[in-house]
C-alpha cells in the first residue's frame, strides 16, 4: 500500500533485485510521442533534401528529450520512494513531456522552443522539487542535493532568457546551456556521490534503447504500408522491409549482447557511460528515418540522390555501431570481437556508394553478429 508521505533517504546501490517501476515504465513511454516525432520531422526534412536543417534540427530537439529522461533516470535509481508525493510530483514531470512533445514540430521546423521550453519548465521546476526533499531527507547528501537544485534552477533560468534573444545567437545559446546542463551533475557529484544502482539504471537504459529501436520498426512498417497503398514495386518493397528488420534486430542483439554494469565502476566511467547514450538513443531513432527514406527513394518521393537516401541509415547505423564499441564492447572485449565493430562500422558506411545499400547494410550486419558471437564463444572455450 503506498504511503502518503516518507522521508527521502538515499537507497543502496547493492539493493537486490531491483528492477524498474510501474511509474517508471509509464514515464519511458511518455518518450515515446517525442521520439516519434522527432524522428518524424526528421524524415520529412531529409526527404525533402533539408538535410542541414533537418540534421541541426533533429539533434537539438533530441538533447532536450535525452536530458528531461536522464535526469529523472538517474534521480529515481538514488531516491525513489514511492510514495504519494513522489508519484504525483513525477506523473507532473510525464504532463511536461507531453507538453515538450506538442512542441517538437515548432521547434524543428522554425526553431521556436516556446512550448518545448514550457514542457521543460513543468519538468524542471518538478525535478527542483525532488531534489528538495532529497536535501531535506539525505542528511549525509544535503550539498549534494542543493547544489542539483541550484544548478538545475539556474540553467532552466538560461532556457527562459533565451527565448529572448535574437535569431543569430539562438545556436550559440543552445550549446552554451546544453554544457553547463551536462556539467550540473558534475559539479553536484562532487560534493558526495549519490548512490545509483548500476544494474538498475543499466536497466533503464536498456529500456529506452527499446523504445527508440521500436520506433525505428513503426517507421519503417508505417512507410512500407504507404508504399504499398500507393501500388508500388511490392516484392522490392518486402525486401527492404525485411532487410530493414534485419537491420533493427542486429542493432538489439549487439546493444545488448554486452553487459554495462561493471562500466559503472566510477564518476567519470559513469558520465561518460550515460552521456555518450545520447548518441545511441539519437542514432537508433534516425535509423527509422533513414528506412523511411529509402522507401521514400524506391518509391520515387523524394528528388534526393542515390548516394544521399543511402546515407540516411547507414551513417547512424555507423554512429551507433562505434557509440555502442566504444561505451560497452571496447572495455572488456577481447580478439576479433574487440575490433569487429569499428571494422563494421567503416563497411557499412561504404555500402553507401554500392547498389542495394539497405541490403547490403543488413548482411553486414548480421555477419557483424555472427562474428561476435563466434568470437565469445571461443573466448569462453
Amino acid at each position: 500500500m503506498t504511503v502518503p508521505y516518507r522521508p527521502m533517504t538515499a537507497r543502496r546501490p547493492d539493493e537486490p533485485h531491483r528492477a524498474s517501476t510501474p511509474l517508471e515504465l509509464l514515464f519511458d513511454l511518455s518518450f515515446v510521442v517525442a521520439v516519434a516525432s522527432a524522428a518524424a520531422m526528421l524524415h520529412h526534412s531529409l526527404t525533402e533534401d533539408h538535410i542541414g536543417h533537418g540534421v541541426l534540427g533533429y539533434v537539438t530537439v533530441f538533447f532536450a528529450i535525452w536530458w528531461a529522461w536522464l535526469n529523472f533516470t538517474w534521480f529515481a535509481s538514488s531516491y525513489d520512494t514511492d510514495d504519494v508525493v513522489y508519484r504525483v510530483t513525477t506523473l507532473v514531470q510525464v504532463t511536461g513531456v507531453l507538453v515538450l512533445a506538442a512542441g517538437v514540430p515548432r521547434a524543428f521546423e522554425d526553431g521556436d522552443f516556446k512550448i518545448v521550453t514550457a514542457g521543460y519548465v513543468v519538468m524542471r521546476l518538478a525535478m527542483v522539487s525532488q531534489w528538495l526533499r532529497a536535501w531535506h531527507g539525505d542528511q549525509d547528501r544535503r550539498g549534494t542535493a542543493l547544489r542539483y537544485a541550484a544548478g538545475i534552477t539556474a540553467v532552466q533560468l538560461g532556457w527562459v532568457a533565451r527565448l529572448f534573444l535574437p535569431d543569430g545567437l539562438l545556436l550559440t545559446a543552445f550549446i552554451v546551456l546544453a554544457v553547463l546542463e551536462m556539467l550540473v551533475p558534475v559539479w553536484a557529484e562532487r560534493a558526495a556521490g549519490t548512490t545509483f544502482h548500476p544494474g538498475h539504471v543499466v536497466e533503464r537504459y536498456g529500456l529506452f534503447t527499446l523504445i527508440v529501436l521500436g520506433e525505428s520498426i513503426l517507421a519503417a512498417s508505417n512507410a512500407i504500408r504507404a508504399g504499398l497503398d500507393a501500388a508500388a514495386d511490392v516484392p522490392g518493397l518486402v525486401s527492404l522491409a525485411f532487410a530493414g528488420l534485419v537491420i533493427v534486430f542486429a542493432l538489439w542483439w549487439l546493444y545488448f549482447d554486452h553487459p554495462a554494469e561493471e562500466q559503472l565502476t566510477t564518476l567519470r566511467k559513469s558520465l561518460t557511460w550515460g552521456y555518450g547514450h545520447y548518441l545511441v538513443f539519437a542514432s537508433a531513432a534516425a535509423v527509422g528515418a533513414g528506412l523511411e527514406v529509402s522507401v521514400d527513394y524506391d518509391t520515387h518521393a523524394t528528388h534526393l540522390p542515390s548516394l544521399a537516401a543511402a546515407m540516411t541509415t547507414t551513417v547512424p547505423v555507423a554512429v551507433y555501431l562505434l557509440v555502442v564499441w566504444f561505451l560497452q564492447v571496447f572495455p572488456s572485449a577481447r580478439g576479433t570481437a574487440k575490433w569487429a565493430f569499428p571494422v563494421g562500422a567503416a563497411l557499412v558506411l561504404a555500402a553507401s556508394f554500392g547498389p542495394a545499400p539497405i541490403h547490403v547494410t543488413a548482411v553486414l550486419l548480421a555477419a557483424l553478429v555472427a562474428v561476435v558471437v563466434t568470437a565469445e564463444r571461443a573466448s569462453r572455450g
